[in-house]
Parts: structure tokens; sequence; C-alpha cells
């Protein structure tokens, strides 16, 4: 079958220490201190041979993340970007739907509480947690200390098969009552990357009252998902933060009440401005560019009358945050981070949450091809017209 890989040398930078959970010249959770001449490839590869608690799915569409760029792109020494978790060569792809075409005999289908059934339409987690380590029973497969990710570290879903172990495995049977023929795939394509902007503003932000102001920064998938989550939570005042004008036009789709642009206009004073001196209860990092927007972050945090704000990073950077701990001792505010989407029921709710009208395919602002992959993850280094582009497979 036909993948698209990425390749790239394992060249350590002279500060990297391998890790505890690091093997050498294959795998790292610092990428971007690592791995050095990225370059994409089609290949073929042998369709997964499944084991008996896996599921085989053949593959009907998985959308470009932003760490599908980041992953193949380098910086001016030619290290990836991406700063996390991988291990090369894999297949890219982790935001994904299909349909099983095979199921181990003990696959069981949470939905039925039965072993998978062939034709099912399905999505799946994209972080691969073990259930044995103390991160995880502790309740945080995200934090899992034996943690794999499809596309990341294994084989992922910009292929016409992927297998995946059952306990990862959502079905998207309840969608059907909204979405029909290719739009059922389309939409659980999105429900991935919905579901991390619900993990970082539900359950790391702790949410919402309904009547609260929230502010999003940053207009890519992961922001115009918090802003759809944020209205249907209630939110009074959505604000996105957004400098691409056919991104604002999505953000204003999606649900946002109020739009800035942070580059012609002074984003503090706009938020104090929309909430009538109060601020917003939660906002919500997810630019990449830390160094960039915490001045104006912590700016109306200090300047509203909003006490006990949160702020998450959901975004993923390795720059360094300029905090200023007086403000937020002072404005009894909270900075939280956030990883991936897994536990607490973040993906069941989020299917259930579009199937009761939450619409996220509005995103999908362009479908390709499997060959074209490649050069549309290039594409997004740059162009900013693009939201999510996704691949079809027909």
């Amino acid at each position: 079958m036909k993948t698209v890989t990425l390749h790239a040398d394992w060249q350590p930078k002279p500060d990297f220490k391998l890790g505890a959970k690091d093997i050498d010249g294959k795998l790292t959770y610092l990428g971007s201190k690592v791995w050095k001449n990225p370059e994409l490839k089609i290949v073929e590869k042998d369709i997964p041979k499944i084991g008996p608690t896996e599921v085989l799915i053949k593959v009907k569409a998985c959308g470009i993340c932003g760490s599908d760029v980041h992953m193949a792109q380098p910086d001016d020494d030619g290290y990836i970007w991406y700063p996390g978790l991988t291990a090369f060569p894999a297949t890219l792809g982790h935001e994904f739907s299909g349909i099983v075409v095979e199921a181990g005999k003990e696959a069981i289908n949470k939905r039925t509480g039965k072993r998978f059934e062939e034709g099912e339409a399905v999505t799946a987690e994209e972080m691969f947690w073990c259930a044995s380590c103390r991160p995880c029973a502790d309740g945080y497969p995200n934090h899992c200390e034996k943690l794999q990710e499809i596309g990341f570290s294994c084989d992922g879903a910009f292929a016409e098969y992927v297998k995946v172990d059952s306990r990862y495995i959502w079905s998207l049977e309840e969608l059907k009552r909204v979405y029909k023929g290719d739009d059922l795939f389309l939409a659980g394509s999105v429900v991935e990357p919905t579901s991390v902007a619900y993990n970082a503003i539900i359950e790391r932000g702790g949410g919402i009252r309904p009547g609260d102001n929230a502010v999003i920064l940053g207009g890519g998938p992961i922001g115009l998902a918090a802003v759809a989550i944020m209205k249907k939570a209630g939110a009074s005042n959505v604000i996105l933060s957004e400098p691409s004008e056919s991104r604002a036009k999505l953000g204003k789709l999606m649900g946002a009440d109020h739009i800035i642009n942070p580059i012609k206009e002074n984003f503090s004073e706009r938020v104090l401005d929309i909430t009538g001196g109060l601020g917003a209860k939660l906002y919500l990092e997810a630019t990449g560019l830390p160094d960039k927007v915490w001045a104006d972050i912590e700016q109306s945090i200090w300047e509203g009358k909003m006490i006990n704000s949160t702020v998450v990073i959901v975004a993923r950077s390795d720059k360094k945050i300029p905090v200023t701990g007086e403000v937020f001792q002072v404005r009894r505010a909270s900075i939280v981070g956030s990883q991936g989407h897994s536990g607490h029921g973040t993906f069941p709710r989020v299917i259930s949450s579009m199937a009761s009208g939450m619409d996220m395919t509005p995103m999908i602002t362009k479908k390709i091809t499997l060959d074209e992959v490649p050069e549309n993850i290039v594409l997004l280094r740059t162009d900013r017209t693009e939201c999510k582009i996704t691949c079809e497979f027909k």
C-alpha cells in the first residue's frame, strides 16, 4: 500500500542528553534537539497484520496537522521544528477516520460491548497509553511513561490501511444522525483535533460558567475548535485573536463573537473594551508563539477586573515564556499546560457534541489525494489561507 513517510537523520545537538525513555538512534521525546534533514517520501509498505486486540481500519479521511508540518520543517540548521516525541522513519497522519475491515478476537467495541464488526465507521485516539504505569493508573493517560503516538513514533494514517488497538478506537455511529456519505468521514477526521481543544479548555483549563468570557489566541484548527466548544459551553464573549483574514472569517463561522487583529490593534485594550473592563476567565495560547503573545495576556489579566483567570498553553513550542509572577499572584491567576486528548471521556463527549449540532467540518478548507500530501505539508509552512487540509480516500 502507498504511504506518506517521513525520514530524518539522528544527529543530536551538543546539549542533548539521552533521556530514560529515549532509544538511541531511534526515538526521542525532544525531537527538535535530535532529528535533522527531514524528508517526506511516498513509500510502499505492506498492509499491517493485526493482533488479538487490534483492528484494521481502511482509512477514509486524514487531516494534515500542524505537528505534521513542524516534523517535516527544518530550521536554519536543518533540525525539525517539532519539539516532542518522535521516531523516524514513520508514516505520518493521526487525524483520521475510516471503516473497520478486520477485528481481532478480543477487539472490543465500547459502543456495543462486543467485538468490532466489519463496516463500522470509527476514529481513534492519537496517543497510545499503556494503562499500567503510574500516570495511567492515576488517570492521566496523556502523560503515560510508555507513550507511543500514531503518526509520530509509530506508523500513522496517511496510508490506505492502519492498525490500532481497540482500546483507542471510538465509534462514529452517533454522527450518522447528522452526516451522510463522505461527510461522515470528514467529520470523523476532525474529532481528534477537536478533542485536543476540549481537553485543553474543559479538562485542563477547568472550563467556564455560562456567561463568562473566553479569549482564544490563534485561529488554527485547535484554536477554531476551542471557539466552537466555548460557544457551546455558554461563553458570553468568545474573542479570537488572529491576524489572518481567512482564518478570522472561519472564526466567525465557528462562533467567535469578536475578532482581534493583534498586528493592527492593541490586544489587551480590545479585550478589556469588549468585556467592559472585566477581562476573560479563560485564555488559550494556541499560537505557538508564547514569547510574542504572553505580554499581552499578562496585561489583560493585570488591568482587568477578573480574578481567577486561567491561561492554558496548548500549542507546542520550545520558546521560553516571559512570566511575571506578580501578575499571577496579585490577580490569583493560573497557568496550566495541556497535552493530548485521552482520558476523562473526551472523545465520546466531542462526538456527542458534534452529533448535537457542533459542526466542525467548516475547518476543512481543502481536500486532496494521498499523492498530494507531501506538497501540501510543505505549503502549510507559509500559507495561512488554508485551515485544515484533508486527504480523502475514495
